[in-house]
């Protein structure tokens, strides 16, 4: 079975879409991916998409989405990034909450740290869901 897993920011416009980028890269069609926002924006971070394509992740076709019930449900592993009180709670879900700072409003330069931080616990993640990187 294809583990599934949803990222989870207010605004799913910064971290969740990164963290979503890095996965999909690093996992390619062995994870599921989602991300969504409590109160999404209108569109992803410029800065983080040119962060990412720094890397070769593309993230400019993302948009940003809305958090909804089942989107959690259907998820193995859900990963919030400054929203856990907006996000439903279902039994048999695996919760994890990784502080990072926040890339909104901030340029190309500070979003680096928050890209290259989101790669080293998505790289974990990985490993604790058993999944090798053909990245």
């Amino acid at each position: 079975m294809t583990p599934s897993v949803l990222f989870v920011c207010v605004h799913n416009a910064g971290r969740s879409q990164m963290a979503a980028g890095w996965l999909r890269h690093l996992a390619g069609d062995a994870v599921e991916v989602r991300s969504a926002g409590s109160q999404p924006g209108e569109r992803v971070n410029p800065a983080a998409v040119d962060a990412m394509a720094e890397v070769g992740i593309d993230i400019s076709d993302q948009r940003p989405k809305v958090l909804t019930a089942d989107a959690v449900e259907a998820s193995d592993v859900v990963i919030t990034m400054g929203c856990r009180d907006a996000c439903p709670v279902f039994p048999g879900t695996r919760y994890l909450d990784w502080q990072l700072d926040d890339p909104a409003g901030k340029g190309v330069e500070s979003v680096r740290p928050i890209r290259d931080e989101i790669e080293r616990r998505i790289r974990g993640l990985l490993a604790e869901l058993g999944v090798s990187s053909p990245a």
